[in-house]
């Protein structure tokens, strides 16, 4: 695949989001950048334009589709995306309300929206134009959590389960179209998200080291980009289990706080 030269980045504002925009940031790329903390976006956004990038960023929360749409239109009119990452999303405790109660009702609609909604409202302004022009590439961000529903996290499971199922299926309605679509399923990444978590993470990597997995299988236009091996094989094991040998085990694992 030849190396875009124009890429959009939701949830740019920190973690993996972050890492993949100074990693995609090279003298002459334009980057598209947003993120809901316009102090730390403007930070990765000057970070990125030192290595050399164009880079144009906005403070833009994903599920206000009509504004987010505008955005990415107006980017595409101006210099037409050949990368989106669809990377925006939250979990318990870092989606708002009081960051102490995990997934209550209202955390768990709000991560199934922004989730879920937020990867639509970042890809379907693009997809026309891209079929249009018969090249581009998609890239949803899921987790590894998406192949089993775990005790502590149950909404934020089933939004990445949501969105990996999505993704492998758009992946095979695009692909005569030219354009190409991803899945990338992380294990643990340092990063706000997994701060707030209080028990042993297993494998956890820098989000840098993370970004550069991504960043090599996005060119090899791998259809799905799950690390860290170790942590993937159990993830698909639990998934592939009947669920009377597992739930007694989950169970007894670790919750946030």
């Amino acid at each position: 695949m030849q190396s875009p030269n124009s890429i959009l980045i939701t949830g740019a504002s920190s973690g993996i989001g972050e890492a993949l925009a100074l990693a995609y940031a090279v003298p002459g790329r334009q980057l598209w950048l947003t993120g809901r903390d316009s102090a730390r976006l403007a930070a990765v956004a000057d970070a990125a334009r030192a290595k050399g990038a164009r880079v144009t960023a906005a403070a833009l929360d994903v599920l206000d589709r009509q504004a987010l749409g505008d955005w990415i239109r107006a980017a595409d009119d101006g210099v037409p995306i050949d990368l989106a990452i669809a990377n925006a999303g939250i979990s318990g405790g870092t989606g708002g309300g009081d960051g102490l109660s995990g997934e209550t009702e209202e955390q768990a609609r709000r991560i199934l929206a922004v989730n879920i909604e937020g990867v639509l409202n970042t890809i379907h302004p693009l997809i026309p134009r891209m079929v249009a022009r018969k090249r581009g590439q998609l890239a949803l961000m899921s987790s590894l959590a998406a192949f089993r529903g775990m005790p502590g996290a149950p909404a934020y499971c089933a939004s990445k389960a949501a969105v990996r199922s999505y993704g492998e299926g758009l992946r095979g309605e695009l692909m005569g179209q030219g354009v190409q679509v991803t899945v990338i399923c992380p294990g643990f990444v340092r990063s706000r998200m997994t701060a707030v978590n209080t028990f042993p993470m297993p494998f956890l990597m820098d989000a840098d080291r993370a970004a550069r997995i991504v960043v090599q299988g996005l060119a090899a236009n791998r259809a799905r980009i799950a690390f860290p091996w170790p942590t993937y094989a159990v993830s698909w094991l639990l998934g592939v289990l009947p669920p009377s040998w597992t739930d007694a085990l989950l169970a007894q694992a670790p919750r946030k706080a």
